[in-house]
């Protein structure tokens, strides 16, 4: 009877029916097979070639494209002599920590001539985020965007764009970006700063032999373009516009949020950012710079320069234009540390807080957190001469713990039970030492070391406040959450006041994000609830203070139900 059901063409039809319908379930989703091959390949830019570790020969990376519900399964095959792990950056990671990506936290790296499947499912997320690197400088040149569009039949709260284009801000290094913190790390001083801006891995004509190396964005009259755009450069909060043109912002860190209108737009590490272009009416005789630059708050160099791309508009094919040299038309950025710009822009961000997509703040705290971020320093070896300050080392730090990375990874410790020897739950809830964290800094500007995580009950609701400090001046830092989205629920200048600021907090609609920064001599307050099981990076996205030591971890226990319960390691999980 078996063997006849098999081999029955009425069985075969319904099989494949019901294969079909997984495959294309508008709930479920479906699942998209993708393979990373992590390459050296030679990239000149700048009249600098360079042997660059990238994704399937391209620079930037392949972009993922996606639904909300598809599951994605990335093979990622080193081929490189360096250790390699990809993050998701954004992608919640629901009960799936294992394919987070950071290297020593929730895996250990993928070795030379290693693999590994990153296995995720897409779940309550739309827009646009990016993977990258996540192992000490590698993102400078492994990063690409991830699209991920909206259920089958599910429109955009917006009018549907006639196009939609990534747009991808980087840095360029004329020197191995390895080399470049291996040498800060020994000397104790600053990295040397990245040598061009990038769009979409192209610095163009702003640059000395980089006319070539231009992006360019070809529009026609009267249409809309949705424009992703993603900041994966290293070490640089940037502003962006584009002359003469309008953008209307639909989205940041795939949610969605009220659409307002702005010329220009600041984006730090690890943001996104969706804006609607609106294109003029008819030919506009003229070309239009796009340009970015860096907003910079703190006292060190910074790689001073303006990547440039064009946005050109196609004329109709019998017209005249096209052999005429046209005008082109720069856009004014705001100055380089208009902080008070970077305060107007973030405070327009609001959820769309609609029945559709609500923004669920937790209006109750089961804990209260106070992190300090910022610089410091750490002792100068025995015999060794240091650059940072009066011969020290710089350091960063959150709460005067600056973060040592273990060589097991944190996750597997955790689900094993082995944490003892690779890190303690006692990372603190304050700062053990208050002081004027915006006034005169302290006598004492040694860091303290450790690998300290802070451990949560399943489903925690969670108020953080973030403190920039003055130690070695005050500087913006943008914080990144992994495995979670946050509300910013408030934010100010100054030393955070507890007993007046958390009535301005904003608790009906506040913008949900992954990454904030916190600002230059002020102090930012999320909340989230904790309610994803497993090990969650928190670090600064200025890949420089991440390698000083800004950066900790949350430990997230499983909860009561098979869906609140972190799942086992997949068998193919890289080792230490």
């Amino acid at each position: 009877m078996g063997v006849f059901l098999l081999s029955s063409p009425a069985f075969l039809v319904f099989f494949s029916f019901f294969t079909f319908c997984l495959l294309v379930d508008p709930v479920l989703g479906i699942t998209r097979h993708y393979k990373f091959d992590v390459k050296l390949h030679n990239v000149t830019r700048l009249c600098h070639t360079r042997s660059i570790v990238s994704v399937n020969g391209q620079f930037p990376g392949p972009r993922i494209v996606a639904r909300e519900g598809d599951q994605l399964l990335i093979k990622v095959v080193n081929h490189v002599p360096n250790n390699v792990s990809i993050h998701w950056h954004g992608i919640r990671q629901l009960q799936s920590g294992w394919a987070d990506g950071p290297a020593y936290v929730t895996q250990c790296p993928i070795q030379t001539g290693q693999s590994y499947v990153y296995n995720f499912t897409i779940i309550g997320q739309r827009g646009t985020l990016f993977w990258h690197a996540h192992i000490s400088w590698l993102r400078a040149t492994l990063y690409g965007p991830i699209i991920i569009l909206p259920k089958r039949g599910i429109p955009y709260p917006f009018a549907k764009p006639y196009k939609e284009v990534p747009i991808v801000f980087g840095e360029w290094f004329n020197a191995d970006p390895e080399a470049v913190i291996s040498q800060a790390l020994q000397t104790g001083g600053g990295p040397n700063v990245s040598d061009a801006y990038t769009i979409n891995g192209l610095p163009g004509p702003l640059y000395n032999c980089s006319a070539k190396d231009t992006f360019k964005l070809k529009v026609k009259p009267g249409k809309t373009y949705l424009l992703r755009l993603v900041n994966a450069a290293l070490n640089d909060e940037l502003f962006f516009s584009i002359a003469n043109h309008t953008l209307t912002v639909v989205d940041v860190d795939a949610v969605y949020v009220k659409p307002f209108e702005t010329e220009t737009l600041l984006i730090t590490p690890g943001q996104t950012t969706n804006v609607i272009l609106k294109t003029k009416p008819s030919y506009p005789n003229a070309t239009f710079f796009m340009t970015a630059r860096p907003y910079v708050t703190g006292q060190g160099t910074f790689d001073n320069s303006t990547v440039a791309g064009i946005l050109e508009y196609e004329s109709s094919p019998n017209s005249l234009h096209s052999s005429i040299m046209l005008p082109l038309f720069k856009p004014i950025l705001p100055a380089l540390n208009d902080t008070s710009f970077a305060t107007k822009f973030a405070s327009k961000l609001r959820s769309l807080a609609s029945a559709q997509y609500p923004a669920n703040v937790p209006q109750k705290v089961d804990k209260h957190f106070f992190f300090t971020v910022g610089l410091g320093t750490s002792p100068c070896q025995h015999n060794q001469t240091c650059q940072g300050p009066n011969g020290t080392k710089f350091a960063a730090s959150v709460n005067n713990v600056s973060f040592a990375m273990p060589t097991t990874a944190l996750l597997q410790a955790h689900f094993f039970g082995q944490s003892n020897g690779v890190y303690t739950p006692d990372f603190p809830s304050s700062p053990i030492t208050p002081f004027n964290y915006i006034g005169s800094p302290p006598n004492n500007t040694m860091v303290s070391n450790g690998t300290k995580v802070v451990v949560l009950p399943f489903n925690t609701s969670v108020e953080l406040v973030m403190q920039d400090t003055n130690i070695l001046g005050a500087e913006s830092h943008p914080l990144h959450l992994h495995g979670f989205n946050f509300f910013i629920i408030g934010r100010g200048f100054g030393n955070f006041d507890p007993n007046k600021d958390p009535a301005k907090f904003n608790l009906i609609d506040p913008v949900e994000r992954n990454t904030v920064g916190v600002p230059s001599g002020g102090w930012v307050a999320i909340r989230f609830l904790a309610d994803n099981p497993g090990v969650w990076f928190m670090h600064c996205h200025l890949e420089v203070h991440t390698s000083w030591g800004l950066k900790m971890a949350w430990i997230v226990l499983d909860g009561e139900l098979p869906t609140q319960k972190l799942l086992p390691p997949p068998a193919d999980l890289p080792k230490c």
